[in-house]
């Protein structure tokens, strides 16, 4: 195995102003994973209720994702409900029911401790410290988190992001974490808690990356159609850690070119709802929108 992910596996209903849809399959490990698989071999770790279908098991495992890690225990899964408007950036939670993510405790299977490469989905820090016990020397450790954390368990997001190489976070999350109105200052800052890399997520304006020596910025693709972008940024931390689990390499110019397989993932991500068109790619089609990215950022010297 070369990916361990440890997240959430949800029910989510969306509504955006170009349709909507009812407890479709989701979470932020499910998006990972999906957009992942297409690079390089990963095992889930989460959990689920009872009525959780073997359906959705079954789309998992059609990606090849090992899911001996996902647990299905008794009561229901988490939900989670949102709405956009025409801004797609900004997501408007309705609803949530924790229901058995409330008690969540991840228990990593024997051999996917040995998974060189680790992401750490959106949950608890304390819950992302714990995985971080039972791994045995992960080459890379890359992580995700949100405000309600950076709030709430500032001590606990702190302590983690000494042992994290890789963080992969939102605009506003960076500007919160490090208090600094500025995105190059808030970033340095970011960097100087302990990660070597800080991947920006930009949504539909692209990703930035800073590193403490270098500054890389990607566009995002420009779409004619975007119906949710429900998991846009896990499928963007999905292709990316895909493709540097694929090539193990971690040089800056190598995850260059895993921000555009990223924004690659994320790109067709947004096509539809759910996981539906991460798990109808071919090959060919990574490639060719891969190809166009490079087409779209090409300029000659003067």
């Amino acid at each position: 195995m070369d990916i361990l992910a440890v997240g959430s596996v949800a029910f989510d209903s969306v509504e955006t102003p170009f349709g909507k849809a009812e407890e479709v399959l989701g979470g932020s490990a499910a998006y990972f994973s999906a957009s992942a698989s297409y690079f390089a071999d990963v095992g889930i770790v989460a959990v689920v209720g009872e009525d959780f279908p073997d359906e959705h098991i079954g789309t998992l495992k059609g990606r090849g994702i090992d899911t001996r890690g996902l647990k299905k225990v008794k009561g229901k899964t988490f939900r989670w409900r949102g709405r956009y408007d025409y801004d797609l950036n900004q997501a408007h939670t309705l609803e949530t029911q924790m229901n058995v993510f409330s008690d969540f405790k991840p228990m990593i299977p024997e051999d996917y401790r040995e998974a060189p490469f680790v992401f750490l989905a959106n949950i608890d820090p304390e819950l992302q410290m714990e995985v971080l016990t039972q791994v045995r020397k992960p080459r890379l450790v890359a992580c995700d988190t949100m405000n309600f954390w950076i709030e709430g368990k500032p001590g606990f997001l702190r302590k983690l992001l000494k042992k994290v190489e890789l963080l992969v976070i939102n605009e506003a999350e960076v500007r919160e974490l490090a208090g600094e109105p500025g995105l190059v200052k808030a970033a340095k800052k970011v960097l100087e808690y302990g990660p070597k890399t800080l991947i920006v997520k930009r949504g539909e304006y692209g990703a930035v990356m800073f590193n403490g020596r270098s500054i890389f910025s990607a566009p995002a693709y420009p779409l004619e159609d975007i119906f949710d972008p429900t998991g846009a940024g896990d499928s963007f931390a999905g292709g990316l850690i895909g493709y540097l689990a694929n090539t193990n390499d971690l040089s800056d110019g190598n995850i260059r070119k895993a921000i555009i397989f990223g924004s690659v993932m994320a790109s067709f991500n947004v096509e539809a709802f759910s996981l539906r068109r991460l798990i109808s790619l071919t090959a060919d089609d990574i490639e060719s929108r891969y190809g166009e990215f490079k087409r779209l950022t090409h300029f000659e010297d003067i």
